[in-house]
């Protein structure tokens, strides 16, 4: 009888072993045993945007106060009580409207003394007159005395020049008693009251009794660093536009209407003004806004979105999608970036997609898959 245990040191298995090699055989299998296949590479998940040719303009930004064009601070060139206050505080007044009436008793009387003392003078003016036309006749005939024609003549001349004064004391008095009725001499929205009913007003202080400024059209001026000057002055005769962002997303287009004709030396900044149209009121003097000054349109530009740019050691830089799924990656030169667009002069054609999210996971020759981005926007 042969032993088997022998046989398989000899290297002659035995019939009766046939079972245990399949059977390791197969458990090697199931166990990994055998070469292992490589595993398929998985997808990168990214998201991308076309490059696209568009109008772009060259802007550039600034931070803008807004001031009126016109403001009034309302004074009284009178003194005297305040009778009526005609009208609330932010109202809108037009342009003569009635809005502070002192009393105006003491100045009608001061007119009708006024105008009394001038009627007097009048009448003392002529008398003299015509007494120093009788001493003219007298004296060419040899009955007056040269004294007695140069007195008559020169109270004439003098009675004149009171009834001359009375006249201007009368207008003075006359424009009291209009100055009495302080009116708007602009149209727009009134500010604080600093005076009511029964308050007793000086006149000609410095303390505004209300501020009156006109909303529309409203401006607001802004300043440019000196390194920007050269760019504005070349491209001035085009009529840069000026563009107002109140709220960061609303777009109030307006006009450049003054340069100022120096560099303030201390902050290097050049002021400008722009004029913008304010029918609702939505923009108020004193309020920061952001400005954009529109110097030229680009017709044709090809722009992505700036985070599809990255920046590498050899500089910016994009990864292309190909037609296979598979990335690569493309030297770019970005000619600017503004409101998260770069403009791209060289590197890139119009219709390629660029990764723009993602892009820290990938190399060269990866493989991806475009997810889709919510809400997002082409450039």
């Amino acid at each position: 009888m042969r032993d088997p245990v022998a046989d398989m040191l000899a290297g002659r298995p035995g019939r009766g072993l046939l079972p245990v090699y399949l059977a390791l055989l197969g458990l090697c299998v199931s166990l990994g045993c055998g070469s292992k296949s490589a595993p398929k590479s998985a997808r990168i998940p990214v998201t991308v945007a076309i490059a696209v040719e568009r109008p772009v303009p060259f802007a550039i930004a600034a931070t803008g106060t807004v001031e009126a064009i016109q403001t009034a601070a309302i004074g009284s060139q009178v003194g005297g009580t305040v009778q009526r206050v005609a009208f609330r505080e932010g109202d809108y007044v037009r342009a003569g409207q009635l809005l502070i009436q002192l009393d105006p008793r003491p100045f009608g009387a001061a007119l009708d003394q006024a105008l009394a003392a001038l009627a007097r003078d009048r009448a003392r003016a002529a008398t003299a007159r015509l007494e120093s036309e009788r001493a003219e006749k007298l004296f060419a005939q040899n009955m007056l005395s040269q004294s007695e024609w140069d007195q008559k003549r020169a109270d004439a001349e003098a009675l004149a020049a009171t009834v001359r004064a009375d006249s201007a004391g009368a207008g003075t008095a006359r424009l009291n008693l209009e100055f009495a009725a302080i009116r708007a001499p602009i149209s727009g929205h009134t500010g604080r009251v600093t005076v009511h009913e029964g308050d007793y007003v000086k006149a000609a202080t410095s303390d505004p009794l209300v501020t009156i400024i006109q909303p529309n059209p409203i401006r607001v001026r802004f300043a440019i660093p000196e390194r920007e000057v050269p760019l504005l002055q070349r491209y001035r005769t085009g009529n840069p536009r000026v563009e107002i962002h109140p709220d960061g997303s609303q777009v109030i287009p307006g006009k450049l209407v003054f340069v100022d004709n120096a560099v303030d030396p201390g902050s290097g900044t050049l002021l400008l003004k722009g004029e913008v149209p304010n029918p609702d009121g939505r923009l108020v003097p004193g309020q920061f806004v952001d400005v954009r000054l529109i110097l030229y349109v680009a017709p044709k530009s090809l722009v992505v979105p700036a985070r599809a740019v990255s920046v590498g050691q050899q500089g910016p830089y994009v990864y292309v999608v190909k037609p296979d799924s598979t990335v690569a990656s493309r030297p770019v030169e970005v000619e600017r970036t503004r409101d998260e667009i770069s403009v791209i002069a060289r590197g890139l054609s119009a219709g390629e997609a660029v990764v723009t999210d993602g892009q820290l996971k990938l190399a060269p020759g990866s493989k991806v898959s475009i997810r889709p981005s919510i809400g997002e926007e082409g450039p």
